[in-house]
């Protein structure tokens, strides 16, 4: 891990708030280290627990991660708009992913995830989350 900075996308706060497996290393890197929060993040963990947990406990959640000790991050700067849209092209990645990614990478951020499609990227540092079993 390279930077101090850490940038827990999406996948690594659920598995947090969902206590999955991995939520431990979550907890510990959002107790102790410098955390760098993009609005997408926020945004795609508002939206997944409208539709999974409902309203009231998106509301909740949204409410702790602005709570959180963090840098956060609300405007799409250019840096991060061209990085994002150059891994968008090379790996095919989804719109917030490479967004994400393009925060980690300019902000010489450690991504913590457990999302297969960070994998590609090896130019930004990484702390992978165990997976979720595919379904049989």
């Amino acid at each position: 891990m390279k930077g101090k900075l850490f940038l827990p996308d999406t996948s690594a706060i659920l598995t947090m708030m969902d206590n999955e497996g991995g939520a431990d290393v979550v907890e510990g890197i959002l107790r102790t280290r410098e955390i760098l929060l993009p609005a997408v993040v926020l945004f795609e963990v508002y939206y997944k627990t409208i539709q999974n947990r409902g309203m009231e406990v998106a509301e909740l959640r949204y409410a702790t991660l602005k709570s959180i000790k963090a840098k956060h991050i609300a405007e799409l700067t250019e840096p991060v708009l061209l990085k994002g849209g150059q891994f968008k092209a090379e790996y095919q990645i989804s719109l917030a992913d490479s967004i994400i990614a393009a925060y980690a990478f300019l902000y010489d951020a450690t991504l913590v995830h457990k999302n297969p499609e960070f994998e590609v990227l090896t130019m930004v540092d990484q702390v992978k989350l165990p997976y979720k079993p595919k379904p049989s």
